[in-house]
């Protein structure tokens, strides 16, 4: 897809520098820029840093719609691809599993999606990346995930560790352990098996896990822990240098990272229920508390935009300060200095949003129009006709 021509946008309020500013806002060769330029009118509207999502494992859905029916990965990591553009996504993380669990969450599907992600990165409109979910007792893989890491260029880790949950369900709730199963292409029994088995290596955990931080410190990779129980597993995960705590499950959990300035990500699906689904610490509470540093999009890509309104409204931010959630934040966090504000020299990453319906009527990621809807399409396609007859 083409950059979008030389162009400023002019009449919106814009968030600029930790505030809500009435100015005009030009791009030209995929960045932001200054200067005398065509204008597109968009009063009335928006203009926000495009949202990057950290951690969201939707894109499952588009691959596999149902757990028998999977479809090309191409096919579906191209779909995930529109999903994210339509609801305001500039830089998304796919959070791909590699897990004792098999079925879509192996090592080699991992394998297999970065390989298709590199395949259709050329034709992707959003910039997408693979974001590693290391199962802990998975120890016997080290070697093949660093070899992918670094093959695929793989910049953010997190490490879960989901064997308590798994027995304990065989034990309490043998259906929905039978679900689960058959989710991955297995019987409960081949599913319990492959559990006991990874249980029976606990003893070399922690020196797997502390091999693989000494690599990811060598490689420059971002990595942390996913759903901390406690304040203990996220002082040991911040130890080995693990130190970016997503979904933290409890309150300590959290306060821990926050008191060892570990950045906390939680489910923006979370903040429009008004709790989590399974029953952990709710992520509005942990924003009242000044405990959450960004939102993740989790299973759902429309709760980021959603739930940084939801914020707002409930009176626990302010839009740039609950927006930053999505987008400043997370680049900082990321290690991306190219993207996350609307500075001149950064990434002409913008969303425009309706500013009477809260819609998001278009998305530009790195100076390509990606999605445009609504009485927008209209000012930016008017907008450009005229700049080419002008040309002309």
């Amino acid at each position: 897809m083409s950059l979008l021509p030389p162009l400023r946008l002019t009449g919106a309020t814009i968030l600029r520098d930790g505030e809500m500013q009435r100015r005009s806002l030009a791009l030209a060769e995929g960045r932001i820029t200054t200067g005398p330029l065509p204008e597109v009118d968009l009063a009335g509207y928006l203009i926000l840093p495009g949202i990057i999502d950290l951690h969201g494992d939707s894109f499952e859905r588009h691959i596999a719609p149902r757990p028998s029916a999977p479809f090309p990965l191409a096919h579906g990591l191209q779909s995930a691809d529109r999903d994210a553009a339509a609801n305001g996504v500039t830089t998304a993380f796919f959070a791909q599993g590699w897990s004792w669990e098999g079925g879509h969450r192996s090592p080699v599907q991992a394998a297999a999606v970065a390989e298709a992600l590199a395949a259709v990165r050329p034709h992707l409109l959003t910039d997408i990346r693979l974001q590693i979910r290391c199962e802990t007792h998975l120890v016997d893989s080290g070697d093949a995930l660093l070899a992918l890491v670094e093959r695929a260029r793989i910049g953010y880790v997190v490490f879960n560790n989901h064997l308590d949950e798994a027995l304990e369900m065989r034990r309490d709730d043998p259906a929905a352990f039978a679900l689960w199963a058959r989710k991955l292409g297995r019987s409960p029994e081949e599913h319990l098996t492959a559990a006991e088995r990874a249980a029976a290596r606990s003893r070399e955990v922690p020196r797997h896990l502390c091999r693989l931080a000494e690599a990811f410190d060598r490689l420059g990779v971002v990595y942390g822990s996913h759903d901390d129980p406690d304040g203990e597993t996220r002082e040991r995960f911040s130890m080995i240098g693990a130190r970016v705590a997503v979904c933290p499950a409890s309150r300590r959990a959290a306060a821990a990272a926050r008191a060892m300035m570990n950045p906390v990500l939680m489910g923006a699906p979370d903040v429009l229920r008004g709790g989590s689904r399974t029953g952990n610490v709710a992520a509005t509470d942990l924003v009242r508390q000044g405990l959450v540093d960004a939102l993740v999009s989790d299973d759902h890509m429309p709760a980021l935009a959603a739930a940084a309104w939801a914020l707002v409204d409930q009176g626990l931010a302010s839009l740039p300060k609950a927006w930053a959630m999505i987008s400043t934040t997370p680049a900082e966090i990321l290690r991306m200095p190219d993207r996350g504000t609307l500075a001149p020299g950064r990434r002409a990453d913008l969303v425009v949003v309706n500013a009477t319906t809260r819609a998001i009527e278009a998305t530009v990621a790195g100076g390509r129009l990606t999605y445009l809807a609504g009485e927008a399409a209209r000012r930016f396609l008017g907008g450009t006709q005229a700049m080419s007859l002008a040309a002309e």
